[in-house]
Protein backbone atom coordinates (compact mmCIF):
# COMPACT_ATOMS: atom_id res chain seq x y z
CA UNK A 1 0.00 0.00 0.00
CA UNK A 2 1.31 3.21 -1.25
CA UNK A 3 0.71 6.25 1.55
CA UNK A 4 1.13 9.96 0.81
CA UNK A 5 -0.11 12.28 3.23
CA UNK A 6 -2.43 10.06 5.14
CA UNK A 7 -4.10 8.95 1.76
CA UNK A 8 -4.01 5.18 0.39
CA UNK A 9 -3.06 6.37 -3.07
CA UNK A 10 -3.47 2.64 -4.70
CA UNK A 11 -7.35 2.96 -3.58
CA UNK A 12 -7.82 6.51 -4.28
CA UNK A 13 -6.46 6.52 -7.46
CA UNK A 14 -8.54 3.27 -8.15
CA UNK A 15 -11.42 5.13 -7.47
CA UNK A 16 -9.89 8.22 -9.35
CA UNK A 17 -9.67 6.56 -12.70
CA UNK A 18 -13.16 5.01 -12.50
CA UNK A 19 -14.71 8.53 -11.68
CA UNK A 20 -12.70 9.60 -14.67
CA UNK A 21 -14.06 6.69 -16.80
CA UNK A 22 -17.30 6.97 -15.85
CA UNK A 23 -18.09 10.60 -15.56
CA UNK A 24 -20.54 10.35 -12.56
CA UNK A 25 -19.93 10.20 -9.53
CA UNK A 26 -22.98 8.12 -9.14
CA UNK A 27 -22.29 5.51 -11.77
CA UNK A 28 -18.75 5.12 -10.33
CA UNK A 29 -20.10 4.52 -6.97
CA UNK A 30 -22.12 1.64 -8.33
CA UNK A 31 -19.48 0.15 -10.11
CA UNK A 32 -16.51 0.14 -7.39
CA UNK A 33 -19.57 -0.94 -4.65
CA UNK A 34 -18.90 2.34 -2.24
CA UNK A 35 -21.26 5.01 -1.46
CA UNK A 36 -21.42 8.21 -2.95
CA UNK A 37 -21.00 10.45 -0.19
CA UNK A 38 -17.68 7.34 0.52
CA UNK A 39 -16.39 8.44 -3.03
CA UNK A 40 -16.28 12.04 -2.76
CA UNK A 41 -14.94 12.11 0.48
CA UNK A 42 -11.86 9.99 -0.78
CA UNK A 43 -11.97 11.97 -4.15
CA UNK A 44 -11.63 15.08 -1.96
CA UNK A 45 -8.65 13.68 0.33
CA UNK A 46 -6.79 12.89 -2.90
CA UNK A 47 -7.16 16.65 -3.82
CA UNK A 48 -6.02 17.76 -0.62
CA UNK A 49 -3.04 15.68 -0.71
CA UNK A 50 -1.93 16.58 -4.10
CA UNK A 51 -3.32 20.54 -3.37
CA UNK A 52 -4.59 20.64 -6.41
CA UNK A 53 -8.38 20.43 -7.93
CA UNK A 54 -8.42 17.44 -10.59
CA UNK A 55 -12.54 17.55 -11.10
CA UNK A 56 -14.78 20.05 -12.53
CA UNK A 57 -17.79 19.36 -11.10
CA UNK A 58 -21.50 19.90 -12.40
CA UNK A 59 -25.16 18.95 -12.80
CA UNK A 60 -23.66 16.36 -16.11
CA UNK A 61 -21.37 14.68 -14.02
CA UNK A 62 -17.47 15.46 -13.78
CA UNK A 63 -14.90 16.84 -16.13
CA UNK A 64 -11.05 16.53 -15.41
CA UNK A 65 -8.92 19.66 -14.70
CA UNK A 66 -5.35 20.28 -16.15
CA UNK A 67 -4.31 18.63 -13.17
CA UNK A 68 -6.87 15.80 -13.51
CA UNK A 69 -5.80 14.86 -17.05
CA UNK A 70 -2.17 14.43 -16.05
CA UNK A 71 -3.07 12.37 -13.06
CA UNK A 72 -5.09 10.40 -15.34
CA UNK A 73 -2.75 9.92 -18.15
CA UNK A 74 0.28 8.71 -16.20
CA UNK A 75 -2.01 6.78 -13.35
CA UNK A 76 -3.25 4.71 -16.77
CA UNK A 77 0.41 3.87 -18.00
CA UNK A 78 0.79 2.65 -14.21
CA UNK A 79 -1.89 0.75 -13.92
CA UNK A 80 -1.24 -1.17 -17.44
CA UNK A 81 2.53 -1.94 -17.00
CA UNK A 82 1.70 -3.44 -13.77
CA UNK A 83 -0.69 -5.70 -15.00
CA UNK A 84 1.06 -6.76 -18.09
CA UNK A 85 3.77 -7.30 -15.88
CA UNK A 86 1.52 -9.57 -13.45
CA UNK A 87 0.56 -11.23 -16.47
CA UNK A 88 3.65 -11.95 -17.86
CA UNK A 89 4.46 -13.77 -14.74
CA UNK A 90 1.62 -15.45 -14.22
CA UNK A 91 2.10 -16.74 -17.75
CA UNK A 92 5.90 -18.15 -16.65
CA UNK A 93 4.80 -19.27 -13.40
CA UNK A 94 2.29 -21.55 -15.47
CA UNK A 95 4.91 -22.09 -18.54
CA UNK A 96 2.14 -20.94 -20.32
CA UNK A 97 2.48 -19.74 -24.17
CA UNK A 98 2.47 -16.24 -25.33
CA UNK A 99 -1.26 -15.80 -25.99
CA UNK A 100 -3.03 -13.50 -28.66
CA UNK A 101 -5.59 -10.78 -27.90
CA UNK A 102 -6.40 -8.82 -30.46
CA UNK A 103 -9.44 -6.36 -31.73
CA UNK A 104 -11.01 -5.97 -34.98
CA UNK A 105 -13.90 -4.99 -36.96
CA UNK A 106 -15.61 -7.66 -38.82
CA UNK A 107 -14.31 -6.77 -42.28
CA UNK A 108 -10.42 -7.74 -41.54
CA UNK A 109 -12.01 -10.91 -39.15
CA UNK A 110 -13.17 -12.19 -42.56
CA UNK A 111 -10.70 -11.06 -44.86
CA UNK A 112 -7.50 -12.76 -43.23
CA UNK A 113 -8.06 -12.20 -38.94
CA UNK A 114 -9.81 -15.31 -38.72
CA UNK A 115 -7.32 -17.22 -40.45
CA UNK A 116 -4.31 -15.89 -38.63
CA UNK A 117 -5.82 -16.99 -35.46
CA UNK A 118 -6.50 -20.48 -36.52
CA UNK A 119 -3.44 -20.48 -37.49
CA UNK A 120 -1.92 -18.82 -33.84
CA UNK A 121 -4.11 -21.76 -32.29
CA UNK A 122 -2.38 -24.57 -34.52
CA UNK A 123 0.93 -23.21 -33.78
CA UNK A 124 0.50 -22.39 -29.80
CA UNK A 125 -2.19 -24.97 -29.13
CA UNK A 126 -1.75 -23.96 -25.41
CA UNK A 127 -1.76 -20.37 -25.62
CA UNK A 128 -5.08 -18.02 -24.45
CA UNK A 129 -6.53 -16.35 -27.82
CA UNK A 130 -9.13 -13.54 -27.45
CA UNK A 131 -10.36 -11.74 -30.08
CA UNK A 132 -13.02 -8.21 -29.92
CA UNK A 133 -14.84 -7.73 -33.01
CA UNK A 134 -16.61 -4.08 -32.53
CA UNK A 135 -16.36 -0.64 -33.08
CA UNK A 136 -13.06 1.68 -32.76
CA UNK A 137 -14.38 3.26 -30.12
CA UNK A 138 -15.05 0.06 -27.85
CA UNK A 139 -11.46 -1.36 -29.38
CA UNK A 140 -10.16 1.51 -27.69
CA UNK A 141 -11.30 0.95 -24.65
CA UNK A 142 -10.29 -1.62 -24.43
CA UNK A 143 -6.62 -1.35 -25.38
CA UNK A 144 -6.05 1.34 -22.49
CA UNK A 145 -7.64 -0.97 -20.22
CA UNK A 146 -5.31 -3.42 -21.13
CA UNK A 147 -7.79 -5.76 -22.64
CA UNK A 148 -6.39 -6.10 -25.82
CA UNK A 149 -2.58 -6.13 -26.87
CA UNK A 150 -3.61 -3.92 -30.23
CA UNK A 151 -6.74 -3.41 -32.53
CA UNK A 152 -6.84 -2.63 -36.63
CA UNK A 153 -9.62 -0.71 -37.75
CA UNK A 154 -9.85 3.13 -38.60
CA UNK A 155 -8.46 5.98 -37.82
CA UNK A 156 -10.43 7.71 -35.14
CA UNK A 157 -10.01 11.34 -36.18
CA UNK A 158 -11.34 12.88 -32.82
CA UNK A 159 -9.19 11.06 -30.41
CA UNK A 160 -8.70 12.42 -27.83
CA UNK A 161 -4.84 13.64 -26.91
CA UNK A 162 -4.75 12.01 -23.85
CA UNK A 163 -4.85 8.29 -24.83
CA UNK A 164 -1.50 8.33 -26.12
CA UNK A 165 -1.88 4.98 -28.93
CA UNK A 166 0.40 4.71 -31.16
CA UNK A 167 -1.26 4.78 -35.28
CA UNK A 168 0.29 2.70 -37.67
CA UNK A 169 -0.48 3.25 -41.13
CA UNK A 170 -1.58 0.40 -43.62
CA UNK A 171 -3.19 2.45 -46.06
CA UNK A 172 -6.42 4.24 -47.05
CA UNK A 173 -10.29 2.32 -47.39
CA UNK A 174 -13.37 3.30 -48.94
CA UNK A 175 -16.70 2.90 -47.14
CA UNK A 176 -19.50 1.86 -49.33
CA UNK A 177 -23.47 1.12 -48.92
CA UNK A 178 -25.21 -2.23 -49.15
CA UNK A 179 -28.52 -3.15 -49.56
CA UNK A 180 -30.70 -6.48 -50.35
CA UNK A 181 -30.84 -7.37 -53.74
CA UNK A 182 -33.38 -5.99 -55.82
CA UNK A 183 -33.11 -2.61 -53.54
CA UNK A 184 -34.37 0.68 -55.63
CA UNK A 185 -30.80 1.74 -55.54
CA UNK A 186 -29.25 -1.08 -57.47
CA UNK A 187 -30.95 0.43 -60.73
CA UNK A 188 -27.79 2.60 -61.48
CA UNK A 189 -25.13 5.09 -60.62
CA UNK A 190 -26.47 7.07 -57.13
CA UNK A 191 -25.87 10.03 -55.04
CA UNK A 192 -25.32 10.76 -51.58
CA UNK A 193 -28.97 12.57 -51.69
CA UNK A 194 -30.55 9.13 -53.25
CA UNK A 195 -28.87 6.88 -50.53
CA UNK A 196 -30.24 9.60 -47.54
CA UNK A 197 -33.72 8.61 -48.96
CA UNK A 198 -33.73 5.11 -47.13
CA UNK A 199 -33.27 4.31 -43.98
CA UNK A 200 -30.10 3.24 -41.72
CA UNK A 201 -29.07 0.17 -40.41
CA UNK A 202 -25.70 0.52 -38.62
CA UNK A 203 -24.24 -2.49 -36.26
CA UNK A 204 -22.07 -1.79 -33.43
CA UNK A 205 -23.03 2.19 -32.99
CA UNK A 206 -20.92 4.44 -30.46
CA UNK A 207 -22.12 4.00 -26.94
CA UNK A 208 -21.84 7.53 -24.58
CA UNK A 209 -19.66 6.11 -22.45
CA UNK A 210 -17.13 5.95 -24.88
CA UNK A 211 -17.38 9.65 -25.99
CA UNK A 212 -14.70 10.42 -23.15
CA UNK A 213 -12.33 9.05 -25.68
CA UNK A 214 -13.02 11.96 -28.08
CA UNK A 215 -12.16 15.47 -28.27
CA UNK A 216 -14.72 17.87 -26.95
CA UNK A 217 -17.44 18.46 -30.09
CA UNK A 218 -20.57 20.19 -29.75
CA UNK A 219 -22.95 17.41 -31.17
CA UNK A 220 -21.26 14.81 -27.99
CA UNK A 221 -22.87 17.27 -25.28
CA UNK A 222 -25.83 15.59 -23.68
CA UNK A 223 -29.16 15.82 -25.21
CA UNK A 224 -27.53 16.42 -28.48
CA UNK A 225 -27.03 13.57 -31.50
CA UNK A 226 -23.80 12.71 -33.29
CA UNK A 227 -24.59 13.09 -37.10
CA UNK A 228 -24.54 9.73 -37.77
CA UNK A 229 -27.37 9.06 -35.67
CA UNK A 230 -29.36 10.91 -38.46
CA UNK A 231 -32.12 8.84 -40.44
CA UNK A 232 -31.08 5.99 -38.43
CA UNK A 233 -33.88 3.00 -38.55
CA UNK A 234 -31.83 -0.17 -37.15
CA UNK A 235 -29.15 -0.35 -34.80
CA UNK A 236 -27.41 -3.59 -33.38
CA UNK A 237 -24.64 -4.96 -31.55
CA UNK A 238 -24.76 -7.42 -33.49
CA UNK A 239 -23.39 -7.59 -37.50
CA UNK A 240 -25.32 -10.55 -38.08
CA UNK A 241 -28.42 -9.13 -36.82
CA UNK A 242 -27.91 -5.66 -38.67
CA UNK A 243 -27.70 -7.95 -41.78
CA UNK A 244 -30.73 -9.87 -41.37
CA UNK A 245 -32.43 -6.82 -41.73
CA UNK A 246 -31.40 -5.27 -44.46
CA UNK A 247 -32.00 -8.14 -46.24
CA UNK A 248 -35.47 -8.20 -44.97
CA UNK A 249 -35.97 -4.00 -45.45
CA UNK A 250 -35.01 -1.76 -47.91
CA UNK A 251 -32.64 -0.32 -45.42
CA UNK A 252 -29.16 1.05 -46.21
CA UNK A 253 -26.18 0.01 -44.44
CA UNK A 254 -22.69 1.16 -44.75
CA UNK A 255 -19.15 -0.76 -44.40
CA UNK A 256 -15.92 -0.72 -45.71
CA UNK A 257 -15.84 -2.06 -49.44
CA UNK A 258 -13.45 -4.10 -49.07
CA UNK A 259 -15.97 -6.06 -47.32
CA UNK A 260 -18.23 -6.50 -50.89
CA UNK A 261 -17.35 -10.46 -51.95
CA UNK A 262 -18.49 -11.38 -48.44
CA UNK A 263 -21.88 -9.27 -48.18
CA UNK A 264 -22.87 -10.51 -52.02
CA UNK A 265 -22.26 -14.02 -50.41
CA UNK A 266 -24.78 -13.25 -47.50
CA UNK A 267 -27.31 -11.47 -50.06
CA UNK A 268 -26.21 -7.81 -49.72
CA UNK A 269 -25.22 -5.95 -52.84
CA UNK A 270 -22.99 -2.78 -53.36
CA UNK A 271 -24.58 -0.06 -54.21
CA UNK A 272 -23.15 1.60 -57.10
CA UNK A 273 -22.20 5.43 -56.38
CA UNK A 274 -22.37 8.30 -59.23
CA UNK A 275 -18.84 10.07 -60.10
CA UNK A 276 -17.72 12.32 -57.11
CA UNK A 277 -20.49 11.18 -54.78
CA UNK A 278 -18.14 7.97 -53.34
CA UNK A 279 -16.97 8.47 -49.58
CA UNK A 280 -13.97 10.12 -49.12
CA UNK A 281 -11.01 7.57 -48.45
CA UNK A 282 -9.95 7.20 -44.17
CA UNK A 283 -6.72 5.81 -42.87
CA UNK A 284 -7.04 2.47 -42.03
CA UNK A 285 -4.29 0.87 -39.61
CA UNK A 286 -3.03 -0.59 -36.12
CA UNK A 287 -3.66 0.91 -32.73
CA UNK A 288 -0.97 0.30 -29.85
CA UNK A 289 0.25 1.56 -26.59
CA UNK A 290 3.86 2.68 -26.95
CA UNK A 291 5.19 0.29 -24.03
CA UNK A 292 3.93 -2.56 -25.85
CA UNK A 293 5.53 -1.89 -29.25
CA UNK A 294 8.45 -2.95 -27.03
CA UNK A 295 7.55 -6.42 -26.53
CA UNK A 296 8.90 -8.61 -29.06
CA UNK A 297 5.85 -10.91 -28.97
CA UNK A 298 3.67 -7.74 -29.89
CA UNK A 299 5.92 -6.62 -32.37
CA UNK A 300 5.87 -9.94 -34.24
CA UNK A 301 2.32 -9.78 -34.20
CA UNK A 302 2.35 -6.10 -35.86
CA UNK A 303 4.51 -7.80 -38.61
CA UNK A 304 2.11 -10.25 -39.57
CA UNK A 305 -0.91 -7.70 -39.41
CA UNK A 306 0.71 -4.91 -41.72
CA UNK A 307 1.71 -7.65 -44.19
CA UNK A 308 -1.64 -9.05 -44.87
CA UNK A 309 -3.41 -5.98 -44.02
CA UNK A 310 -1.17 -3.89 -46.78
CA UNK A 311 -1.71 -6.72 -49.29
CA UNK A 312 -5.01 -6.60 -49.18
CA UNK A 313 -5.62 -2.99 -49.27
CA UNK A 314 -2.99 -2.59 -52.29
CA UNK A 315 -5.03 -5.77 -53.93
CA UNK A 316 -8.45 -5.61 -53.06
CA UNK A 317 -10.53 -9.10 -53.25
CA UNK A 318 -12.43 -9.76 -56.10
CA UNK A 319 -16.43 -9.27 -54.99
Amino acid sequence: MTVLNGVDVDKFLTQFLMVAEEGTLSAAAESLLVTQPTLTHNLQKLEQSLGVPLFKRSSRGVKLTPYGETLYENAKIMQRLYNNAMGLIEAQKNQREAGLSIGSGYTWWWLFLRRLVLDYANTYPSAPINVSLGNNLRCMDQLLSGDISLFIGHRIGDLAHRTHADFIDIGQVRDGYFVREGHPLLVGPQTQVDVRKFPLALAFPSEARHHRLLTEREYLQPGTRQPEYYGRAFTSNSLEACLDYVRGSDAVTRHTDLIAGEFSRRGLMKVEMAPGQEETLQPMGIYVLPERRSDRHVARIIDVLLEKAIAIVRSPPVP
